[in-house]
């Protein structure tokens, strides 16, 4: 064989052996990709390592948390940092910890990093490098996947993989893909005059820069107004031009609105301290730079008969017909703050991922699970899923997507794994604790108000109930499929929700007398309040797409609301807890109380049917143990007579007389009805 035969087989076995290398390393295969080790994507690949699932997080940065090491610009959060309640339940205490993730690691708590009510934003990135590290969780870091798309197999899990590319052309293979990447695309309009305009993202954030200028702020949200108020006392004057007006989030109960912290430029424009807001279209404005470098805000209409090339004194300007024109002085800078939205770049036109539609544009098009609505298999988390609650629920940031996370995951341990969604059996004299129990302590609940419910089974006969907690409510006709729970019997769903008609961006939230107190009047509760649906059967999909505008849940066969609290704490006997259960009494048509043996002996002659408490504990010898304590608390109560004077007095020792004959004397025996009032009244709790 020649040389050069025996060179080019050579070659050809080193091409061959490369393209084997490149084959073998072209598609490293996982059960679960997760795009982004923000938020979201850490708190998903912790439940995924907990179930012991396959899974890898890309992160493009060289650490997670890449958005908040950028922003807030000023680098104040707006997430509240609560390290004080008076309370020791870690589930009531998340309530108010806006920042923290789901772990069993208590080391994980946001308080042990910050004490700061609205933290700093270097402490957020702190404390997720520490979430990654701790865990142990696994992270690809400097690894920014640019492409994205399918591969057809009818043995992958949803009939074809997800081919993920990165910025050194190394394909990674996953059968479920979870985008966990936020939003993070600077929202621009284009409009004539837009290259002079500086983003938020790269503006200056030394005050100094900005004194004695005048300024213009595009936006009016929280980044628009933290911009402001960090220049606030060194400008000329500030002026804030958008299309929508001013929503505040005490208005709107919606977190995403503007924040009292922010909001110093209100008092300045409502004092008539020079700044002001103004509303208008900006795709309708255009903006010119003088000789001097100054910038004039014009109307776009105005250039198109106007030669611009020959500067400014050809363009005619809105003062020039109008010469009381609001923003007719000229600016030194005017900044763009118009918040951000979803990266559809790297998505290849094979898995149809779609923008919303009208306010949601800038967030994909997702199903109440979370899954796309053109790609099973694909589900969007953290703030990209605020499409699901936005301007309503806390889906887009921390506090509620740490909950929404969890739910997807059980969903998925149920179609890919064969999981079914976590539940506890109670028997039925338990109900009424377990949704008092909830209701006071549940985050989850709490936080994502009218999406997460907690969802109530009843067993064959109604003896006893399964209790499935934070699910999501869009998809409760789906119920026993997602979750691999039966409802045969009827279904309670417990879920918070604020009054239809109190808060708004054009209500007055502190009118007089604007809480309701008493517990007739609890259908009328404007602040977040408990509110139980009962169905008889479990909705279907036609009852759901018809349900009543603005209702998280089709028409039910009965509904009650707990009255709402000022403390927020619904355990009162009479308010809360009495007109709950004989609710649940009138829909299981049984009697929900607790009873003493001496009760539950009468009832065995006076009725036909015991009470569930009755039956469950007494008939089969079981229930409270008693004590002396427990009796004489009875007998106070006129739930017992007292046989102890008149069945007991002769059989104490002679030497106990004297000391029986004072107690007496000291005690006030309070006098008793007869037990028959037990038969037919229910003013027992």
């Amino acid at each position: 064989m020649t040389p050069a035969v025996c060179g080019a087989l050579l070659g050809l076995a080193l091409y061959t052996s490369s393209l084997c290398v490149l084959s073998c390393t072209a598609l490293v295969y996982h059960d679960y990709c997760i795009i982004g080790a923000g938020p979201s994507g850490l708190q998903a690949a912790y439940f995924l390592q907990r179930a012991g699932r396959d899974y890898v997080v890309f992160e493009r940065s060289h650490a997670p948390g890449s958005f908040f090491a950028l922003y807030p610009r000023h680098r104040k959060l707006i997430s509240i940092n609560k390290c004080y309640t008076g309370k020791s339940n870690s589930e009531f205490n998340l309530r108010h910890d806006w920042n923290s993730l789901l772990s069993h690691d208590h080391r994980l708590l946001f308080r042990r990093y910050s004490h700061d009510f609205y933290p700093n934003a270097d402490e957020m990135v702190r404390y997720l490098e520490d979430f990654a590290s701790l865990l142990k969780l696994q992270v690809q870091y400097n690894t920014a996947i640019i492409h994205v798309t399918l591969e057809r197999d009818e043995q992958a899990w949803n009939g074809y993989y997800f081919i993920l590319t990165d910025q050194d052309r190394q394909n990674y293979k996953c059968s479920c893909l979870l985008v966990a990447t936020g939003t993070w695309v600077p929202n621009v309009v284009n409009f004539p005059g837009s290259e002079y305009v500086e983003g938020y993202e790269t503006v200056s954030t030394n005050p100094e820069d900005f004194t004695g200028q005048t300024v213009l702020i595009l936006g009016r949200g929280n980044s628009a107004f933290e911009t402001a108020e960090n220049i606030l006392g060194v400008t000329n004057f500030i002026h804030m031009v958008s299309r929508s007006r001013v929503r505040l989030s005490w208005a709107t109960h919606y977190v995403g609105d503007l924040r009292a912290i922010n909001n110093g430029l209100l008092d300045t424009y409502q004092l008539k301290s020079l700044d002001g807001l103004l509303e208008g279209d900006l795709e309708d404005l255009a903006i010119v730079k003088d000789k001097k470098g100054k910038l004039h805000i014009t109307l776009r209409f105005y250039l198109e008969n106007s030669n611009i090339s020959a500067g400014i004194d050809s363009i005619t300007l809105p003062q020039d017909e109008l010469d009381n024109f609001a923003p007719r002085a000229p600016y030194d800078r005017v900044i763009r703050c118009l918040g951000w939205k979803f990266d559809f770049s790297i998505y290849n036109r094979s898995l149809k991922m779609m923008p919303g539609k009208g306010d949601k544009k800038k967030y994909p098009q997702i199903k109440p699970n979370y899954e796309s609505t053109s790609t099973q298999g694909l589900f969007v988390l953290g703030t990209a899923s605020h499409s699901i609650d936005f301007r309503k629920s806390a889906g887009g940031f921390i506090h509620g997507f740490r909950y929404t996370t969890r739910a997807v995951h059980r969903l998925l341990e149920k179609r890919h794994h064969g999981v079914p969604w976590p539940s506890t059996v109670y028997p039925v004299t338990q109900l009424t604790n377990s949704i008092i129990k909830r209701v006071n302590e549940a985050s989850g609940l709490y936080q994502m108000f009218s999406v997460l419910a907690d969802i109530i089974l009843l067993r064959e006969n109604a003896t006893a109930f399964e209790y499935l907690e934070e699910y999501p409510v869009g998809i409760l006709a789906e119920l026993e499929t997602q979750t691999g729970r039966k409802a045969p019997s009827g279904l309670f769903v417990v879920i918070m929700e604020y009054g239809k008609n109190f808060s708004g961006a054009d209500k007055d939230v502190f009118y007089y007398n604007r809480a309701v107190g008493e517990a007739q009047h609890a259908w009328q509760s404007n602040f977040l309040h408990p509110v139980i649906y009962f169905y008889k059967h479990l909705p279907t999909e036609h009852e759901m797409k018809l349900r009543p505008p603005d209702w998280p849940l089709p028409r039910p066969d009965a509904i009650h609301h707990i009255v709402e609290d000022f403390l927020t704490d619904w355990t009162a006997p009479n308010a809360h807890i009495l007109p709950l259960r004989r609710f649940l009494e009138n829909c299981l048509s049984m009697d929900l109380r607790n009873f003493f043996a001496e009760s539950c002996f009468l009832f065995v002659f006076t009725r036909k049917k015991l009470p569930p408490f009755c039956s469950q504990g007494y008939m089969r010898m079981q229930g409270l143990e008693g004590s002396e304590a427990l009796w004489r608390h009875a007998v106070e109560a006129g739930l017992l007579q007292d046989y102890s004077i008149t069945d007991f007095m002769d059989d104490r020792p002679p030497d106990s007389h004297k000391g029986s004959e004072d107690q007496l004397l000291r005690d006030h025996v309070i006098p008793v009805r007869p037990l028959q009032h037990l038969v037919n009244a229910k003013d027992e709790l």
